[in-house]
Formats: C-alpha cells, structure tokens, sequence
C-alpha cells in the first residue's frame, strides 16, 4: 500500500478532510486494517454514520466468488480449498462485473481518482472511482442534479452512496 498511497493517516485526511464534500465531513470514515502474516494485504473499509456498508479485501472478494456460486467446490474446508479457485476467477470476472474489490483494487482506483480529472472519475467504468468521486467536495450541485438521472445505473452498492450524497447536497 505505502508504494502506491503513502501513509494511510495521510490518506484517510486526504479523503475524509481535504477532499470529502462539506455536507458529508463527520459522516463518511475509512478504514484500514493489517494484521501480522497478512502478507501485506490490508482490510479497507467504508463507514457512513458509524456503520460499515463495504469492505474491500481478498476475503470479501473470494466469499463472494463461493456465496454466488462461482467456485465448483461450495463448501470448502481448510485453506487450501478456500483459496484454490480465487486467482482464476478473479481473472474471470472483471472489476466491473462484481460487487466485491480487493484492497489491492481500492489502492488502484483512489490512485487513479487521484491522479485524474473528477468529471473523468464521475465517468470511469470503474466503480470505485465513482465511488471516490461522488463524495468530492468538487462535485456541485448541477452535476449532481445530471447524475440523478443515472443513479439505477449503478450497482446497487454505490446507489447508497450517490443517495447519500443527493440528500446531503441537494436537501431530498
């Protein structure tokens, strides 16, 4: 994560102080969590109002691939069963077919939010740009009223997220 981000206390000011809309300051919280043997993977995590409404990590990813029946082996036992199937179908099924992103994803889309134009990340086909871009403070009133019309175009995930913030924004 350090390559790509720097420190994530600096990234956490960067998203919920510096950039993160005034209507949403004290409502949105990410998170991030390492634990030992992790092999560097983190836990990042999304709170709106306290509670957490996503989580972006290897495991949320490859729960899914065994919650929606993916895998061929529904009931796996021990970790190699576990795991046995996740690169492949990671590979299969792309950012934008799923409902679920690693922490490796989310480091790529704030890079990419970052390092790119907000009308660009309002628009990119990966949803966890948008994600990031539908909470900037540089997102106005009249391209949130545009992006109303768009809002059962995103996965149900996200709508949460762009009703969060209409409602902050636009008093609905």
């Amino acid at each position: 994560m350090s390559k790509i981000l720097g420190s994530w206390s600096g990234m956490r000011k960067y998203l919920e102080q510096e950039m993160l809309a005034e209507s949403l300051r004290g409502r949105i919280r990410y998170g991030c969590t390492s634990y030992v043997g992790m092999d560097g993977c983190h836990i990042f995590e999304i709170c709106i109002d306290g509670k957490q409404v996503k989580r972006f990590s290897w495991e949320t990813v490859n729960s899914y691939f065994i919650d929606n029946g993916y895998t061929s082996n529904k009931n796996p036992s021990g970790i190699g069963e576990y795991w046995a199937e996740f690169w492949p179908l990671l590979d299969k099924h792309p950012i934008t077919d799923r409902t679920e992103y690693t922490d490796e994803e989310f480091c790529n889309a704030l890079e990419n939010y970052r390092n790119q134009d907000i009308q660009e990340s309002l628009r990119s086909n990966n949803p966890l740009i948008r994600m990031f871009a539908i909470f900037d403070r540089r997102v106005g009133k009249r391209t949130l009223t545009k992006l109303e019309s768009e809002l059962d175009k995103q996965p149900e995930w996200l709508q949460q997220m762009y009703l969060l913030r209409f409602k902050a924004e636009l008093n609905q």
